[in-house]
């Protein structure tokens, strides 16, 4: 009983606890976006039950949550707007700039066939979201994604590591 206080009472002051690699682990809170999203806002965003990420719900990329399909929120930094062109090869480009840290993974970490999103011009109301940890499950794989998703700025609260 007092654990399901907590919760409701984190997840109503915005709360949430990362233990994803992508960015360091503990006390997250999700911070109003009062202004249009700019690229380098660090965000949590809802992703769309969209196959791609059922898949990585049931592959473990990501956790349950009280999102669209049970899955949690994204922690991810944006890197490209509409508009933008992403190129996909061994590394991301975003109108013709490589993407510092983005260097596709054919499988992950247990052998199984990644596939990598095609490229293209980011759509009107999406964002492509992307972390430097070279095992993220990020936009590299499944694409822009809607931000009517989005939650929130990401603003570490506790955490450890770099």
């Amino acid at each position: 009983m007092v654990l399901a206080l907590l919760f409701a009472a984190g997840q109503l002051l915005g709360l949430r606890i990362n233990l994803t690699p992508s960015y360091p682990p503990g006390l997250w809170r999700i911070v109003p976006l009062e202004r249009q999203v700019s690229i380098g806002d660090l965000v949590f965003v809802c992703p769309p039950p969209t196959p791609d990420f059922e898949m990585a719900r049931d592959r473990g990329y990501l956790r349950a949550g009280l999102c669209p399909g049970w899955m949690s929120p994204l922690l991810k930094t944006v890197v490209a707007l509409p508009g933008q062109t992403i190129d996909i090869a061994e590394l991301v480009t975003i109108d013709e700039r490589v993407l510092p840290e983005s260097v596709l993974r054919p499988v992950d970490a247990e052998g199984r066939k990644l596939s990598a999103f095609a490229g293209g011009v980011v759509p009107p109301f999406h964002a492509f979201l992307h972390s430097s940890f070279a095992g993220s499950y990020d936009s590299r794989y499944f694409g822009p994604i809607p931000l009517s998703g989005l939650l929130g700025r990401a603003h570490p609260i506790f955490t450890f590591g770099p």
